[in-house]
């Protein structure tokens, strides 16, 4: 009896201590970039809301981020080179390096152990070890190198827009690299497909793109829609799409064209084009819910101040949504119940209904660019 009286007051005197402690998941949580101010917003997607703020992160004119796999850090990849380790649930920085004078987004290994950055200035691909941020691989390629995404294998793969090329590096033991050449003229981005088989390239230099089947030894280069743009007159080029956000709905991509108010329909079999739809404006971003049953796309300036969503089925704009002036970026929610929509020039992060199309609620951010919830932490190539 004294030992059972004993225990409970030993219980009754850590309640407070208990009581006092907040636990936090990470499962519904996602960070938005304040492009501006240097800053990331922390949000809640279950409450629609804002809950915090993270500063000093230098120059996020262009910045994207990846998460490690238990959806806690996330990894900043900054316009000024800067490598930023955040803590979502204290939100603060864990830790900073500065490892280029110009970078152009990253990626995080299958087994979240490696960081890779891409660069522009001085070009090539510098590896952190994602707990300390301390410099693991550097890769120089001698150009601007861009599209980098992870794939199975602790590997990653990217391309250099200046030589044409695109690289694979393995770093499962020793650094491991495989160079494919005769990629094309300029390619400007790439993207790997969520089995992080095929790494497709877009080609700013050429009509067409080149599809690469990395599950091939060696992968060969295919040059698809070779005949895409040919005998047409192009207009002004306002934005460049982000290749990232392509969408695989069902067995086709959804292709933003460059230069024109269309997107491209293709095969994910054969890589043939199948269809085009006519679109509002130049589109920078075609992204599927995840059920694949739609795709939203945003544009370039100056008809950027609205979203088209396209049925799948039918290839048809269905809605045309009016979110208001430098609509950026979009976000869905992993099952596709809702997107979050950063609107820049007003300041605000709009959400809607993806089956009614209203908006249910908003947050104020300065200036926001990307959105990125944490789900992402267990995709290929995000």
């Amino acid at each position: 009896m004294k030992r059972l009286i004993a225990l409970l007051i030993t219980l009754f005197v850590a309640l407070p201590a208990f009581a006092d402690t907040v636990y936090k998941a990470s499962g519904d949580l996602g960070l938005v970039v304040e492009r501006t101010t240097g800053s990331l917003v922390v949000i809640d997607r279950s409450e629609r809301a804002a809950i915090g703020r993270i500063e000093g992160l230098g120059d996020l004119s262009h910045a994207s981020l990846v998460y490690s796999p238990d959806e806690r850090f996330a990894y900043v990849f900054g316009r000024d080179g800067g490598l930023t380790k955040v803590d979502i649930l204290t939100q603060s920085i864990v830790n900073r390096v500065i490892q280029s004078g110009n970078s152009i987004g990253g990626a995080i290994s299958d087994d979240g152990t490696l960081v890779a950055v891409s660069n522009y200035e001085p070009g090539g691909v510098r590896v952190f070890d994602a707990d300390t941020l301390e410099l693991v691989a550097d890769i120089p390629t001698g150009a601007k190198t861009i599209g980098l995404v992870d794939i199975p294998g602790r590997r990653f793969v990217f391309t250099m827009w200046d030589s044409g090329e695109t690289w694979i590096a393995d770093l499962s033991h020793e650094l491991k690299l495989t160079k494919l050449t005769g990629i094309g003229k300029n390619p400007y981005d790439g993207l790997v497909t969520p089995d992080g088989r095929t790494y497709i390239t877009g080609l700013f230099g050429q009509d067409g793109m080149i599809a690469i089947d990395l599950w091939q030894d060696p992968p060969v280069p295919q040059h698809i829609l070779p005949h895409y743009g040919k005998g047409e007159a192009k207009l002004p080029v306002y934005k460049m799409p982000h290749l990232e956000g392509w969408a695989l709905a069902g067995d086709r991509f959804v292709l933003p064209a460059v230069g024109h108010h269309e997107v491209l329909w293709v095969d994910s079999r054969t890589l043939k084009e199948v269809g085009r739809t006519q679109t509002y404006g130049q589109p920078v971003f075609a992204v599927a819910r995840p059920d694949g049953r739609y795709v939203w796309v945003n544009f370039a300036h100056p008809l950027n101040d609205r979203v088209q969503v396209i049925d799948t089925l039918t290839g048809k704009v269905v809605k045309e949504i009016a979110t208001g002036p430098a609509t950026l970026h979009m976000e869905f929610a992993p099952r596709g119940n809702e997107v979050w929509i950063s609107v820049r020039d007003e300041n605000r992060v709009k959400i809607y209904d993806t089956r009614t199309y209203e908006q249910i609620g908003e947050i104020e951010a300065q200036s926001p660019s990307g959105i990125f919830f944490t789900a992402r932490a267990h995709r290929t190539g995000l």
